[in-house]
């Protein structure tokens, strides 16, 4: 199976070995949850998996390398204590807590989640001393004399022995106690999880063009060769960053992640090339409706490889302005939310809505003083649910955002409250004083919606006049239809011609086609 298809697999057992019956125990016990083991080449993201099911299911996450630890951490240290059988005292050698046993009940007890996943990563590459721990882990999910807590799930990963030499093989008793999953890499799972996480637009261009180079293992007389999705993924993290400094990646870095020295040459090349193609065509200028006649000339003129790297160009240029819309919109909601509970409570309702009026009485501050205890209400939810890891990256910088926003628009004690004034139209007052800012922050929405949507305008007016409803069009709309940042631009401002030619093709399908023609050339 496919990383996304061993996702899912593990998501439906979480929520199987968690589903409680009516007393409150679970309906599977735990003597009956069998640890998950999945078994599938390095690189190819069983850590971000585990990381994206504990915050989609809410719960707890502790990972842990298992090969970076002795059998003193994992186990425990030994330590005499003296006991009595028969009316006669023995020294009797017990352990300490396991350091990943420990760790488990730390993650309950700052977060406050009493159920995860405790994923063990390289189970199989364990030292000599601690493999015997590994298999009485999976078979009895015990560390030395501690059991894993109740409620946590054990999840296990490792590589094959074609790709490192140190693993072990797990023997048929271990085997019938835990539930293995084959899992083998895959372009196109990678590719939809690529676009989610904003890899680096070079990277993604270079690999649609060139899927065989996505994943390769490969050994000759000068050692091994290989390229795995965490070397394309760590590599586009630097190249974004370093563009973002004025620097270039150069081959010599290419091969620090691309350790197979044709991908890593022939990547550098098609890099110079797709930057190239950015500052020839001049991609902001053509989403602005700025194009220069000399460009169509030259897309005419152009090869595939180069027509499909400046659809690319294009999409990024897109998505970056859908992202923006996307922040825009999540901090105009959280901010409405917050305004709408800011409301409830200057009505009578309190910050715990209940039944006090907390604008009555001679503190004609109550409206400030409820608006920051709102304030830091959320801020502690938020810190609370970073904490438990149940924040993806652009979540967290939404509500970092909010947060200064709320901050800076609060309203204030100086200038509000009139001495004569009674305690409803000073609550009214706040409420007004508060909401200025959300107001401005609606505009600012509607102005980046409006961006956005033209520069698509822009972008459909550029490729019809330069592609003419070409194959370029089929992967121009297909990307618009897979990016989740387009697609829910997409949902909630309808474009005709996006629609048009969405019906017009078989999204995904052609465009499948057309990139398999390609690479048999």
């Amino acid at each position: 199976m496919n990383i996304r298809q061993a996702k899912e697999e593990i998501k439906h057992t979480v929520r199987a070995y968690l589903a409680r019956k009516e007393d409150g125990t679970y309906k599977i016990p735990a003597v009956r949850q069998r640890p998950m083991l999945l078994m599938g080449p390095p690189g190819i993201g069983k850590t971000q998996i585990m990381e994206q099911i504990a915050r989609e299911e809410r719960i707890g996450l502790v990972a842990y390398t298992i090969t970076h630890h002795t059998r003193q951490s994992a186990v425990g240290l030994p330590f005499i204590r003296e006991e009595e059988f028969d009316k006669k005292m023995y020294s009797v050698t017990e352990y300490t807590m396991s350091e990943i046993i420990a760790s488990v009940y730390r993650k309950i007890r700052d977060s406050g989640q009493r159920e995860g996943i405790l994923f063990i990563d390289e189970i199989n590459c364990v030292s000599e001393t601690l493999a015997p721990t590994m298999l009485q882990f999976l078979q009895c999910k015990t560390f030395g004399n501690q059991a894993v807590p109740e409620g946590w799930i054990i999840v296990a990963a490792g590589n094959p022995p074609e790709y490192n030499k140190s693993v072990r093989d797990f023997d048929m008793v271990t085997l019938d106690r835990v539930r293995y999953l084959d899992v083998e890499a895959d372009f196109r799972v990678w590719e939809a999880y690529a676009r989610a996480q904003h890899i680096c637009g070079a990277v993604m261009s270079y690999l649609a063009l060139r899927p065989k180079n996505f994943y390769r293992v490969e050994a000759d007389v000068d050692g091994l060769k290989f390229v795995t999705a965490r070397g394309w993924e760590d590599l586009g993290r630097l190249m974004e960053v370093y563009e973002e400094m004025g620097i270039w990646v150069d081959e010599p870095v290419i091969r620090e992640f691309v350790r197979h020295d044709e991908v890593a040459e022939d990547a550098a090349a098609y890099f110079d090339l797709y930057r190239k193609y950015r500052d020839d065509y001049g991609i902001p200028d053509i989403l602005a409706g700025k194009v220069k006649p000399a460009v169509y000339a030259r897309i005419y003129a152009a090869a595939f490889d180069e027509r499909l790297s400046v659809v690319n160009l294009l999409l990024d240029g897109l998505t970056k302005q859908f992202a923006e819309v996307d922040e825009q919109k999540a901090v105009t909601d959280g901010w409405y939310a917050f305004l709408k509970e800011y409301k409830n409570a200057l009505s009578g309702g309190g910050p715990d809505s209940g039944d006090t009026d907390v604008c009555t009485g001679d503190d004609k501050a109550d409206g400030v003083q409820i608006y920051w205890t709102l304030y830091e209400r959320r801020r502690e939810a938020f810190l609370a649910a970073k904490r438990g890891g149940c924040l993806s990256q652009s979540e967290e910088a939404c509500e970092k955002r909010l947060k200064e926003q709320l901050k800076m628009c609060a309203p204030q004690r100086a200038g509000i409250f009139n001495t004569c004034e009674k305690a409803p139209q000073a609550a009214g007052r706040c409420f007004l004083a508060a909401k200025e800012g959300f107001d401005v922050q609606r505009k600012v929405l509607e102005e980046t919606e409006r961006r956005a949507g033209a520069a698509l305008e822009h972008a459909f007016d550029f490729m019809e006049q330069a592609f003419e409803g070409g194959q370029e069009m089929v992967v121009f709309v297909t990307e618009l239809t897979l990016r989740p940042e387009a697609a829910l631009f997409l949902a909630k401002h309808p474009d005709e011609r996006y629609l048009r030619y969405n019906e017009q093709f078989l999204t995904g399908t052609r465009k499948a086609e057309l990139l398999a023609e390609l690479n048999r050339e």
